[in-house]
């Protein structure tokens, strides 16, 4: 029944070998049940519930992913896209979780219609190659940031805005420790770097009387703090939100929120699958990507079912090349990853007990290697160069990926209509440039 499942023998692999596999990507992204609920937790959810939640989207939509297009790829809640749900979303707009894991369904039932109308081909025909790198590289600043600041490495300061923190301070001393652990593990190419090291410096943090537990339930049971919870209706008219006006505003604000939601889940996807089934040698000699639809599809249904549960947005993950580079061929990979992180579930809620200083090394660490994205920009280029750099820096300095996203694609297509090098089938992406240039308007009269 696996052989005639997976096709292992047409891949020259086996059930060992696979098994392996899923073990190996398993270690190297394990350290998102940690994170994730620390990330969502600031929003006001409750991280026992999150943990939980957690689990179960990685594990569901990790088995999704081998069944269904038969491919090494593992998924959880993207890194990122939590900071967004959190930071822009709920903290910045005012707007409820509830509501904005509404808006999180919103999306992944229009990726889902996207996908199967083959409306996706054209958007990523659309965007200019460069602004993926670019959108990476800016998320990784984005949670590295993040993670800076909650160790209280990075502090505000009213005369330069930030400024170093105090690293005598038990929280930075601790993400610091985490820090050197990771780095020292990653050099040594030590599988789940990121997942010991947490827990080093969670003993660390333990030992010096920083963890605090929430007395609550630490069950399974916890996940019905977020189940189901999610408010599509508010999302579909925001009225819940805070700050905003009238009807246009709300259409607006919800219309930014599933496009930011949608586009980077869009990103993370086709960079992810390029790198990971090169490396897997799964592509076709002219460069497309057999069941490209299917890994899609299964990506869409991950995030509607991760809303469903209580998370942000489940993306397919870069940490999946691990486990090709240990063998990992086929889906079957991809079912232990989703085995491994169901089996996980029952511990998860007991998360919370972690020091947020312990995972805030993880952020760091992940951002930093989220920046490498930019060298494939052609930096010699000004009309490469330039959009790139707005979309990167502004990120993290805006603290939202919807602006960075806009500045970049309104500063490219500027640039080559300066340039005099528009083309009829460019149409998409002046079209986008238009609807950001009217959103920087609306944003500054509102």
């Amino acid at each position: 029944m696996i052989e005639k499942t997976f096709k292992l023998s047409a891949q020259g692999t086996s059930v060992r070998t696979e098994v392996l596999a899923g073990f190996t990507t398993f270690l190297t992204m394990a350290y998102i049940v940690i994170v994730n609920p620390t990330i969502l937790g600031q929003a006001g959810m409750p991280v026992a519930a999150v943990a939980a939640a957690t689990c179960l989207a990685a594990g569901f939509g990790s088995i999704l992913m081998g069944l269904i297009a038969n491919y090494p790829i593992a998924l959880a809640p993207g890194m990122g896209l939590n900071a967004y749900f959190t930071f822009t979303v709920v903290r910045g707009m005012g707007v409820p979780w509830e509501t904005a894991l509404g808006c999180v369904f919103l999306s992944g039932v229009a990726f889902l219609i996207l996908t199967v109308a083959g409306i996706r081909q054209l958007i990523v025909g659309a965007i200019p190659r460069p602004l993926f790198s670019a959108v990476a590289a800016g998320v990784g600043l984005f949670i590295a940031f993040i993670g800076l600041k909650e160790a209280g490495i990075i502090v505000a300061d009213p005369a330069t805005t930030v400024a170093l923190g105090d690293l005598t301070q038990p929280s930075a001393s601790l993400a610091l420790l985490g820090l050197v652990v990771m780095g020292g593990l990653m050099v040594w190419r030590v599988k789940g770097a990121i997942l010991i090291g947490i827990l080093v410096a969670a003993a660390a943090g333990w030992s010096m009387g920083l963890a605090k537990v929430v007395p609550g339930d630490h069950g399974l049971s916890a996940l019905t703090a977020t189940a189901f919870k999610l408010d599509v209706p508010a999302a579909l008219s925001l009225g819940g939100a805070k700050g905003h006006g009238g009807g246009a505003a709300m259409a607006m604000t919800l219309a930014e929120i599933v496009f930011v939601f949608l586009f980077v889940d869009l990103f993370d996807n086709v960079g992810t699958l390029v790198a990971v089934t090169k490396k897997a040698g799964l592509v076709q000699p002219d460069g497309t990507i057999p069941r490209l639809n299917r890994i899609l599809t299964a990506d869409s249904i991950a995030t509607i079912g991760g809303s469903l549960v209580g998370t942000s947005t489940v993306v397919s993950y870069i940490e999946s090349a691990s486990g090709v580079a240990a063998g990992g061929r086929t889906g079957l990979t991809s079912v232990v990853v989703g085995l491994l992180f169901l089996a996980t579930l029952f511990f998860a809620p007991w998360v919370q007990a972690i020091p947020a200083a312990a995972t805030a090394p993880a952020l760091i660490i992940v951002g930093s290697l989220m920046v490498g994205a930019l060298a494939d920009i052609d930096w010699e280029d000004p009309a490469v160069a330039i959009p790139a750099f707005l979309t990167a820096i502004t990120i993290p300095l805006t603290f939202s990926i919807a602006n960075g996203l806009a500045f970049g694609i309104t500063a490219y297509a500027g640039l080559t209509l300066l340039r005099g090098r528009a083309q009829p089938k460019d149409w998409l992406l002046f079209v986008l440039a238009a609807l950001f240039v009217a959103r920087f308007i609306y944003m500054g009269k509102a």
